[in-house]
């Protein structure tokens, strides 16, 4: 039997690809006629269509109803999205996702929670759990060199909740005031990325010490 689903998912696929493709062109032609402002508009509509075209792809091959579908999904985002999971020398755990965060409410965080979650859920199959039960999560937002300054986001308007909300489930016994405190800061790094630390309290001035050589 067709799956109704698949269906409408794929007419759904078709109409956002041929919108990422006109956008994709109206870009391009603003950019060359040297209309920045235009340009930076169309491409921030560019991005979010493309983000819904990624989720809507991902989408497509659970609708078919194969067992293996949501196996391979998660598989190919683990090879595209390589988000690092593990622990320093000094015992911290941290996070490294290979992108920026988005802004709160205008951004969609769809993407990077689609591939965290596999990402936490992989690395602790196997591994006994870690709960922290007074820590600071750092957040360490690296900016690639020739990342535009003006571009840079206040770190009020970064959406981190999805991401702490996230690592509550596997490293934290809760993400109350009281068990974890937040902490972001912004620096200059080879390509845009987001490094996240949980870090004891008690050792966190090491922690910023350390993060100033870093």
């Amino acid at each position: 039997m067709r799956s109704n689903s698949f269906v409408r998912t794929l007419d759904s696929l078709i109409k956002t690809v041929n919108e990422v493709e006109s956008l994709s062109q109206k870009t391009k032609m603003l950019y060359e006629l040297g209309r920045e402002k235009g340009a930076y508009s169309s491409a921030v509509e560019l991005e979010k269509h493309a983000e819904k075209l990624v989720l809507t792809a991902r989408l497509l091959p659970v609708y078919t109803g194969n067992p293996r579908a949501e196996t391979d999904v998660r598989q190919t985002i683990s090879e595209l999205v390589p988000i690092e999971i593990g622990f320093t020398e000094e015992g911290w755990f941290r996070l490294r996702i290979p992108a920026l965060l988005p802004k709160k409410e205008s951004g969609n965080a769809n993407y990077i929670r689609s591939s965290l979650y596999p990402a936490m859920r992989g690395f602790f199959i196997d591994k006994a759990p870690v709960r922290y039960n007074d820590c600071v999560i750092a957040y360490r937002h690296i900016y690639g060199r020739d990342f535009p300054q003006r571009r840079k986001r206040d770190h009020d308007n970064i959406e981190v909740n999805m991401v702490t909300d996230i690592l509550a489930l596997y490293i934290l016994s809760d993400d109350g005031p009281g068990i974890c405190s937040q902490f972001q800061t912004s620096t200059e790094g080879g390509e845009n990325m987001t490094e996240v630390y949980a870090v004891p309290r008690a050792e966190f001035p090491f922690w910023l010490r350390k993060m100033q050589f870093y």
